[in-house]
């Protein structure tokens, strides 16, 4: 008899466990949607937060990333999905890595994410971010390999966007490739400044007010008539 009686008592405890807890993720789930209309970032943070602990999901885990990454918090998104390469992720944990890991400064580990992006879904974005990352890294082959592809696939509707400027600006995607392609050529020959500038030129025929194209121009050449300068003498 006591043991009867201690069992249903367990049962009884674990059932108001169970609906404490579905309670708890209806009333989360609820916050999280008021949150969202309200435009709360901090409030969809702590919603999804609260149900991924009491119910966690892949899902879930891979929203609370994109927001964190969204607002700016790369290592919290990190933190919060990992950074290693992992064939089970989903398209938007891996965009997550990819971008988070760039906004850090970890190009060589962004690039194996934004490789394994392109290896999903290719796009001439992807090989932007990729040849640029690439020549960062000193890869300008691979750079190359991915600029070509930029050039022949961006199609006139397609923007880049640059914050080098108090207000941000937006490129055709198309000038962003030659202006890449301006560094990689300086890159493989650092002699012939012409070739560079001659990419960054179609840059500017294409985006006239690309002010990251601008300065490249200009520090260009500057180093060519610094070399000039030093040859004379």
């Amino acid at each position: 008899m006591k043991k009867t009686v201690l069992l249903l008592l367990l049962l009884v405890g674990f059932s108001g466990i169970s609906q404490t807890n579905n309670a708890l993720v209806e009333h989360y789930k609820a916050y999280y949607k008021e949150m969202r209309l309200q435009g709360d970032v901090n409030g969809v943070i702590g919603a999804l937060t609260h149900l991924n602990v009491l119910s966690p999901s892949k899902e879930r885990r891979d929203t609370l990333a994109f927001v964190y990454m969204n607002n700016g918090q790369h290592m919290q998104a990190l933190n919060t999905i990992g950074v290693e390469k992992n064939a089970d992720d989903s398209d938007l944990a891996v965009q997550i890595k990819a971008f988070s890991l760039k906004s850090l400064n970890q190009p060589k580990r962004a690039l194996e994410h934004f490789e394994e992006l392109n290896s999903r879904n290719p796009s001439p974005y992807l090989a932007y971010e990729m040849a640029d990352l690439k020549i960062q890294t000193g890869d300008i082959s691979g750079a190359t390999t991915n600029i070509e592809y930029g050039i022949a696939n961006a199609t006139d509707e397609m923007k880049y966007a640059f914050y080098e400027r108090q207000q941000p600006y937006e490129v055709p995607l198309k000038a962003a490739f030659y202006h890449l392609k301006g560094l990689a050529d300086f890159n493989k020959d650092r002699e012939n400044i012409d070739v560079a500038i001659a990419s960054i030129d179609e840059a500017l025929k294409i985006a006239p007010n690309f002010n990251l194209a601008s300065l490249s121009k200009q520090a260009l050449e500057s180093r060519k008539k610094e070399a000039t300068e030093g040859a004379k003498n």
